[in-house]
This record gives C-alpha cells, sequence and structure tokens, in this order.
C-alpha cells in the first residue's frame, strides 16, 4: 500500500536532490563517460547520494536499485516484492545542453508495477507525482492540478512525444499508421509525463532505455489513465529478469 504521506515524503525528497543538481547546473561542472560512453556529471552523484540517504531513513527495510549503484546480482534482486528504483538525473544529455529538460526520478515497485512514483524537473519549476489508489498530479508552485488522462480516436492529427536525442527509422515506420503527426520533442522522462497531462496523444519508445529510466514516469501515466504496453501489447514490467533493459513500449492516450 501506498500513502499520500510516502508520496508528499518521495516529492519532498525528490526536490531536494534537484536542489542538489541545480547548484551543479548553474556552474561548470564535470563531465565523465562510462563504459557504455554514457555520459555522468557530479550532479548525478549529488543527487544519488541525497535520494539515497533519504531513503534509508524514510524506508530502511526497503532495498534501492538506482542507476548510480546498479551492480546487483539477479539472485539478489530477484528475492525482492517490493523496492524503489531510482534514476538521480535522467537526461544527462540535456543536462550538459542546459535546455532544462532533465529529471530526478524515484518510483516504488511492487511485483513488477510501479505503484507510487515522482518526476522532478527542477530547471523547469515541475513536479509530477502519482501514487495508487490516490491519483496523478502535476505540481508548479503552490498550485497542483490532478491529471486525468482523456482517451481520443485514432485519427486527425496526433500528437506525438519523441526524444530530442534519439530519432529513428522505426518510429518513422510507426508514424505512418497515422493521417497526420505533430513531433513533439523533448528529452528525459517528461515524455511519459506529457501523455499523463494531455499534451501528447502517444510516446512511442522504439529505442532503448533502462527500468531506472521509466519507472517513475509510468506511474505517473499509468495512474493517470494512460496505457502504458509494450510493442505487442503486454504490460510493461520490472525486475523480471537479469537485463535492466526495457522492451521497446508505447505510451498512449488513444483508443485501442
Amino acid at each position: 500500500m501506498t500513502s499520500p504521506e510516502l508520496l508528499e515524503q518521495i516529492l519532498q525528497l525528490a526536490q531536494d536532490a534537484g536542489k542538489a543538481a541545480m547548484r551543479i547546473y548553474n556552474k561548470d561542472f564535470n563531465v565523465e563517460y562510462k563504459d557504455d560512453k554514457s555520459p555522468v556529471t557530479d550532479a548525478d552523484l549529488a543527487a544519488h547520494k541525497v535520494i539515497l540517504a533519504g531513503l534509508e531513513k524514510l524506508t530502511p527495510e526497503l532495498p534501492v536499485l538506482s542507476e548510480e549503484s546498479a551492480a546487483i546480482s539477479w539472485q539478489e534482486r530477484q528475492q525482492w516484492q517490493r523496492y524503489w528504483l531510482v534514476d538521480p538525473i535522467d537526461g544527462t544529455k540535456e543536462f550538459i545542453k542546459k535546455n532544462g529538460e532533465f529529471t530526478i526520478n524515484i518510483a516504488l515497485i511492487e511485483n513488477g508495477e510501479p505503484v507510487l512514483g515522482v518526476v522532478d524537473a527542477p530547471a523547469l519549476g515541475v513536479s509530477y507525482l502519482a501514487a495508487q489508489d490516490i491519483g496523478a498530479f502535476k505540481q508548479v508552485g503552490e498550485a497542483r492540478i490532478e491529471l486525468k488522462v482523456t482517451t481520443k480516436e485514432n485519427k486527425g492529427l496526433i500528437r506525438v512525444v519523441g526524444s530530442r536525442s534519439h530519432p529513428s527509422e522505426q518510429l518513422a515506420n510507426f508514424l505512418k499508421q497515422f493521417d497526420e503527426v505533430d513531433m513533439v520533442p523533448k528529452g528525459s522522462s517528461l515524455k511519459l509525463c506529457l501523455v499523463a497531462e494531455g499534451a501528447a496523444d502517444i510516446y512511442p519508445r522504439l529505442g532503448p532505455t533502462s527500468e531506472w529510466d521509466t519507472g517513475a514516469g509510468h506511474a505517473v501515466a499509468a495512474i493517470a489513465g494512460a496505457r502504458v504496453t509494450t510493442v505487442d501489447g503486454g504490460p510493461l514490467k520490472y525486475n523480471q529478469k537479469e537485463s535492466y533493459l526495457n522492451p521497446f513500449f508505447i505510451v498512449s492516450a488513444l483508443h485501442p
């Protein structure tokens, strides 16, 4: 079960991590590259530390899987029924470009499903938060609005949210099914949140992502009423296999 109190605590924690990241964002920072050539900055590590310390205090009994501490054996992980899934900074490339479209992501996973999620975009001053049985919300300053997806027919102009950093041929082929397409470019897990808030109709992800990239945004989109499925229509699940890579997936507000 998730509680309103836990949701508020995780929101506060994500915002605290966002503040730590912003202190680095606003000055020159160090960029290093991991073995897979993906960039990591001082901010990823600063946000990671804040989140880890906060979760340890709030729920010492729950394990945490973070992009910055992912070397946990499958043998150990497959015992987990309930755990925190964290991406201290999603959209590191956006962070480096300083376009504001990076996010702090914290999700609570139960039996393979995200049941609570917070996505904080500190440079934009926006947070998305959601928990099962409570609802999905967007917060800007003191104002909080509930997010409820209105499904629409798959015809006419379809607003498709796509990656700023990864356009692809597969996506071009996927889009041929629509009469007319308006592309909405966006970085990081904000893409899932745009479908949740009705600013886009569909987000087809036909490229690689890791589980920590999507857990929190998945919770926001699904709890708001969007469908989050693999390309073949099955559920997008977490912690079901040794690899952290997600299958290709689709977040949709269109009628099936």
